[in-house]
């Protein structure tokens, strides 16, 4: 998670990477939770569709996952194309990423794997 202050009477820049966003909707990260659910209006978050898709890609048929929570996740965060910005194709997820990105999200979580 990126932050970047702008000139006073603007909204802060706060630029998402997977693993955040896969702590938001597993809710391990009260922080990130809090940016998201409650100070949308004080940030302009953003994120590339490449790390939505790493993070919804990453989630497990036992996790705690609330369809609620992608909704305001979409309500609130500026969802950028990859590829345009980037000018790459995006990168199939693997497993191994999975695995890298759900270890970084669990961390310091009472959620068992």
């Amino acid at each position: 998670m990126n932050q970047q202050a702008n000139e006073a009477g603007t909204k802060q820049k706060m630029f998402l990477k997977p693993e955040a966003v896969l702590k938001y909707f597993l809710g391990t990260d009260e922080h990130i939770d809090t940016i998201i659910t409650c100070r949308g209006s004080e940030f302009e978050i953003m994120t590339y569709d490449y790390n939505l898709y790493e993070a919804l890609g990453s989630i497990k048929p036992y996790d705690n996952f609330k369809l609620a929570r992608l909704v305001k996740f979409l309500e609130v965060v500026d969802v950028l194309s990859y590829e345009k910005a980037l000018g790459s194709e995006k990168p199939i997820l693997k497993e191994e990423r999975v695995e890298e990105l759900r270890k970084i999200a669990l961390k310091d979580a009472k959620i068992q794997q």
